[in-house]
């Protein structure tokens, strides 16, 4: 099963490479792809809600979600995992960006963008829900650049998303409502 899990994401980055990657895109995406970076992204936005009362509250959500799901992916699952990065186990493929110093799964870059866009969802609905098309940019240029495998990508994404409903749900369950209350306008 795992080798056809291998074989699967490999000719999806080699279809990727050969046919969606050109010269002008190469650099959007590498851009985009740097705005995911640690978080930082995702940490400013968090930190510039917390300036405004009204978006106080969902910031501190977000920050608190980045938090677990940092600790669940980077320190528990990269390493429990072990994965190997594609592009040192498949043949021709080649990377926009420097090597990565981490395990491959699941993807910090999208753990950290789809944790944050569903955070934001859950503080102020649809108005938060615009955070899905960075994230899904962040995520999928990850891709594009050849550092993740597809199913990195999908691990990425569910346990973002698990981590922000589990900070969701602990915060709104331990913390006073008053604290953490929002605007869902």
């Amino acid at each position: 099963m795992t080798g056809a899990i291998f074989n699967f994401d490999a000719l999806i980055l080699l279809f990727i490479q050969e046919h969606l990657r050109n010269e002008f895109l190469d650099p959007l995406v590498v851009f985009i792809t740097r705005l995911g970076d640690n978080g930082i992204m995702w940490i400013l936005l968090s930190l510039a809600l917390l300036i405004p009362k009204k978006t106080r509250g969902g910031g501190f959500e977000t920050l608190m979600c980045l938090l677990l799901a940092f600790l669940i992916n980077d320190l528990i699952l990269k390493d429990l995992f072990a994965r190997i990065r594609p592009y040192e186990l498949i043949e021709g493929l080649t990377i926009l960006v420097p090597p990565e110093t981490s395990f491959s799964f699941p993807s910090g870059h999208t753990n950290a963008s789809f944790a944050c866009a569903t955070a934001l969802t859950l503080s102020f609905g649809k108005k938060g829900a615009w955070a899905y098309i960075p994230a899904a940019a962040i995520s999928l240029s990850r891709l594009y650049v050849g550092v993740h495998y597809p199913t990195d990508v999908l691990g990425g994404i569910l346990v973002g998303t698990l981590a922000a409903f589990a900070a969701h749900y602990l915060l709104k369950r331990f913390l006073k409502a008053n604290l953490i209350s929002k605007d869902k306008t």
